[in-house]
């Protein structure tokens, strides 16, 4: 039995020392590919010129403030849809929800997360950027609101899934006390389980700004994909993946324009790394509290 154990110890050690390598690699892969950029583009013009635009013939630019921007402008956009719609989902299928709707609607959540980018790109295309174009008066509606109504859909799996089970983790003690001291259902949901689940819930919002920060397809396909810097959510954006997706695929190998795609990778793959570290760090704290 002992030697069982060791087995399956050994197994798991190994998957998780492997997931590791292979993080590395990815970050080093990165690293090193990008280093032969910054021969040839100044840091400064890199990260804080808003021109993006490679093909010039006679000075080439190489600038991510406006792909930085338009990436930032586009997930802002989703969380502000989604956190309010995803918590308060979280908050009905908790609490709320009877037996048989939690049956019904459970699966349609876990079915949404698993709809291919791609498929809902095409929503926005046909459904949701007619719709801003009518609205607003516009010519095309492959605008950065566009983008960030389509990542919200894709965040709101992710958010909807862990904020119901850091409400479910709250002690039934809590519940209890509350209805005991004459609270309400509902104002036992708003001022005792939602505050003793916060931290859970801000981590489960931060996964799902995660996931909305590197989205490509969606965002290629919906946004229109002009290289400027954006002035609104009715402006066409670039951002970091879409940009990768659009160029790398014709950049001629080892050139500047080459290595300087690697180095925008290596951006957003910090960037994403460091909003899964938080969200991980403040989950962690979070069950160490209600533990």
């Amino acid at each position: 039995m002992r030697f069982k154990e060791k087995v399956i110890h050994s197994f798991f050690f190994l998957n998780g020392v492997l997931v590791v390598i292979i993080l590395l690699g990815i970050f080093a892969l990165l690293v090193f590919t990008s280093i032969p950029a910054f021969k040839e583009i100044r840091l400064s013009q890199f990260f804080f010129s808003g021109i993006w635009n490679p093909d010039a013939y006679v000075k080439p630019a190489y600038g991510i403030v406006s792909m930085l921007v338009s990436t930032f402008l586009i997930t802002f956009g989703s969380l502000v849809i989604a956190i309010p719609l995803g918590i308060g989902t979280a908050a009905y299928l908790s609490d709320l929800a009877s037996p048989r709707v939690r049956e019904i609607a459970k699966p349609i959540v876990e079915i949404l997360a698993g709809i291919p980018s791609v498929v809902i790109g095409f929503l926005g295309i046909v459904v949701v950027g007619p719709v801003i174009a009518k609205i607003f008066g516009l010519h095309n509606g492959l605008n950065a609101l566009n983008g960030s109504v389509l990542l919200a859909i894709m965040a709101l799996p992710t958010i909807i899934s862990l904020s119901e089970d850091a409400l479910k983790s709250v002690p039934k003690s809590f519940e209890q006390a509350s209805l005991a001291l004459g609270a309400t259902h509902w104002q036992t949901l708003i001022k005792v389980k939602i505050p003793a689940a916060f931290s859970g819930i801000i981590a489960a919002c931060m996964l799902g700004m995660g996931r909305a920060v590197g989205e490509t397809m969606t965002v290629l396909m919906a946004t229109g994909c002009a290289p400027a810097m954006p002035q609104s959510f009715l402006d066409s954006v670039r951002t970091f993946s879409s940009t990768i997706a659009i160029e790398l695929g014709e950049v001629p190998y080892n050139t500047t324009h080459y290595y300087a795609l690697f180095a925008v990778g290596l951006v957003l793959f910090i960037i994403t790394f460091m909003i899964n570290m938080a969200s991980d760090i403040i989950l962690h704290q979070y069950r160490k509290v209600t533990k």
